[in-house]
């Protein structure tokens, strides 16, 4: 679905406008990184660059070893050279034009004889069939989000930029677009760079997240890696810290939960839509673990994992971050400083993680197979 290079993406950027940017990185070709930070950071900023819609002080871009820019040796080519796709947070759609035609537009590369077939393949594979004659006003967001994503691939991209692609949807929305990304995945198989600032969607969604505060970067590696290190977790903010624990589908109970096995336990949540057998990854948010230095009884929260404690990071306010082994895994409680000093915590202690089932909503369980 690329235009052929199927090269890694490397960037380099630096400016002093209209932010401080000083920034390196590499995406591989199949592979998605999420560029995460508060507002102002520089991430937008960052995609423009590597699309050619801004041009930094200095910097170079190269996609399989085409340079798309060298400041140093004066190339610089202008967007429409760029074999990139990009989903805009507003979508970008032409108002006038069907959801075919919206696609059609971006396919002058293919014979004209050729595009209404290619255009209606590319709906199809963003699950939009029979809607190719409605105008944008006359679809959801949703679909109008699908839209623009089967625009952008019909590009044939070398790399694919999403911009905040899932915020101006509803809940409902946002959870059934992650499900289908996901999907989709497997016929991307071009670097793909997606801005968010929501820790939540990169956890779910990327590969790789690249932490950015002040248009440097403080942190990157899996997400895995950023949740455990302490910088990382300062300049994100610690209410939306959270881990992602895989585990696998055992049974549908009667009481409509579904018990789910981990490597240091079973656990149960509200009903997860999958078959026994099913590994799945759930997203433990750290604000809803308690830690407990003796098993617990009488309680009615039934999730009760065993765990040795791995660090301690506090943060700017009262809180203390907590990461905790469990198995082979890792989970990361929030609690407050005195709390961990009421436990006398340190690492290398055994505690006992206790989750909150009914707080993890549907979005929160994701099937494995997408990003790790």
């Amino acid at each position: 679905m690329s235009g052929g290079l199927l090269g890694p993406l490397e960037v380099t950027l630096r400016a002093a406008a209209p932010i401080p940017l000083d920034l390196s990185f590499q995406v591989a070709p199949g592979e998605m990184l999420a560029l995460v930070g508060r507002s102002g950071s520089g991430k937008t900023t960052t995609l423009r660059g590597i699309a050619g819609l801004w041009r930094p002080d200095s910097g170079h871009i190269s996609v399989g070893g085409r340079r798309w820019l060298d400041t140093g040796e004066g190339v610089c080519l202008p967007a429409h050279r760029r074999r990139v796709g990009v989903v805009f947070q507003s979508y970008g759609l032409f108002p006038h034009m069907t959801a075919e035609g919206n696609v059609i537009a971006a396919l002058d590369h293919l014979p004209r004889a050729e595009r209404g077939a290619e255009a209606l393949r590319l709906l199809r594979l963003v699950r939009l069939d029979g809607l190719a004659g409605r105008r944008p006003a006359a679809l959801s967001g949703g679909q109008q989000q699908r839209v623009a994503l089967a625009r952008a691939l019909a590009r044939r991209p070398d790399v694919l930029l999403l911009d905040e692609p899932f915020s101006a949807v509803d809940r409902d929305t946002r959870e059934a677009l992650h499900d289908e990304l996901i999907a989709l995945r497997r016929h991307l198989p071009m670097p793909v760079v997606m801005v968010t600032h929501d820790i939540g969607e990169a956890q779910v969604l990327a590969d790789r997240m690249l932490v950015i505060e002040a248009g440097r970067a403080i942190a990157q590696g899996s997400t895995a890696q950023v949740m455990s290190d302490p910088a990382a977790l300062r300049g994100l903010g610690m209410r939306e810290i959270a881990a992602m624990l895989p585990a696998t589908v055992a049974a549908q109970e009667d009481d409509g939960t579904t018990r789910l096995d981990t490597a240091a336990g079973p656990i149960w949540l509200p009903g997860v839509g999958a078959a026994p057998g099913q590994g799945v990854r759930v997203r433990v948010l750290a604000r809803d673990v308690i830690l407990s230095r003796a098993r617990p009884e009488g309680l009615s929260a039934q999730n009760i994992l065993p765990g040795r404690v791995l660090s301690l990071t506090p943060g700017d306010g009262p809180g203390v971050l907590v990461r905790i082994a469990v198995g082979p895994d890792e989970i990361i409680a929030r609690i407050t400083r005195r709390a961990a000093e009421a436990l006398a915590l340190a690492p290398g202690d055994t505690v006992h993680a206790i989750l909150k089932s009914m707080s993890v909503a549907r979005d929160q369980v994701t099937l494995s197979g997408g990003a790790e």
